[in-house]
């Protein structure tokens, strides 16, 4: 009689994410440093193939142009990034323009912190979901001061307009969209943080948005620290057989972690009991240094 997988993989410590990304692994032949074997030919619209010395008798384009090109005259079958490895070879790539970034990048800087709403840290984690085969994203946004998680979303993607609106809803939360002084919020270089959209809400709303240097996730300690305690008391507790039984979970978990489970910085109280009584001035804790 056979064990249960998450019973195995729980005794010798692999986490289910990592079991079932490499269950059916089959490693491919490669060519070069990383990457598929490159291809060497490509298919018309009715299925002729071309080799990649016809393709490479091109335009005067840039790579990009170059791709609708041979689209639309020749009716090739064949993506940007081939076009672009093709055009390296024969050593015509169009020289890239200098872009000038519209929200230079303020890096993090060390901090004391000695109240709620001072500093907010994000993160992005990802949980795997059995049942359907594919991977879901939770981005929990963190008070430092009073561990308590504002706000986050779930959802089987996370772009910029989704960290936008889960920032507002902890904004909204705790009731500081129209105040002057907001938290600094603290995030890596993930893309939902850098793009003009999420940078333009902030310049718009007055927050300060500082991201840590690349491979420090020390600076975004607190942040880090609560996704590795959903990695451990929730996600790797269960074998999730659809989204929706995956979000019930985290959101059960998110909730049990604010209102229920202690925490040591915050005098053994749940952190959205230390809020309440920070709020209304019963407690005091130490400055956190970051």
């Amino acid at each position: 009689m056979g064990y249960k997988v998450s019973l195995v993989l729980r005794i010798i410590g692999i986490s289910r994410s990592t079991y079932y990304a490499n269950l059916n692994h089959q490693p491919k032949p490669r060519t070069r440093a990383g990457g598929r074997p490159s291809s060497r030919y490509t298919f018309t619209s009715d299925n002729k193939m071309v080799s990649n010395e016809q393709v490479k008798e091109g335009f005067a384009y840039g790579y990009l142009k170059l791709t609708h090109c041979l689209r639309r005259k020749f009716h090739l079958i064949i993506n940007k990034k081939k076009v672009y490895r093709l055009c390296k070879e024969l050593d015509i790539l169009r020289p890239q323009r200098k872009m000038k970034r519209k929200h230079p990048r303020r890096l993090a800087r060390n901090r004391v912190i000695t109240a709620s709403n001072q500093l907010w840290e994000a993160d992005l984690k990802y949980g795997y979901i059995a049942g359907e085969d594919r991977f879901f994203f939770v981005m929990p946004i963190i008070d430092v001061f009073d561990r308590c998680i504002v706000a986050y979303h779930i959802g089987l993607s996370c772009e910029a307009k989704d960290a936008v609106i889960t920032f507002k809803n902890a904004l909204f939360k705790r009731q500081l969209y129209t105040v002057e002084q907001k938290p600094v919020f603290r995030s890596d270089n993930g893309p939902q943080f850098i793009i003009n959209l999420f940078e333009g809400t902030c310049l718009e709303l007055g927050i300060e948005h500082e991201r840590i240097p690349f491979k420090t996730p020390n600076l975004n300690a607190h942040i880090e620290s609560f996704n590795a305690i959903l990695e451990e008391e929730c996600l790797s507790r269960h074998e999730f057989a659809s989204y929706a039984e995956a979000y019930a979970a985290v959101v059960d978990f998110i909730c049990f972690y604010n209102e229920t489970r202690i925490h040591s910085a915050t005098k053994y109280l749940p952190p959205l009991e230390c809020y309440q009584l920070l709020k209304n001035n019963h407690l005091e804790l130490k400055p956190v240094k970051v």
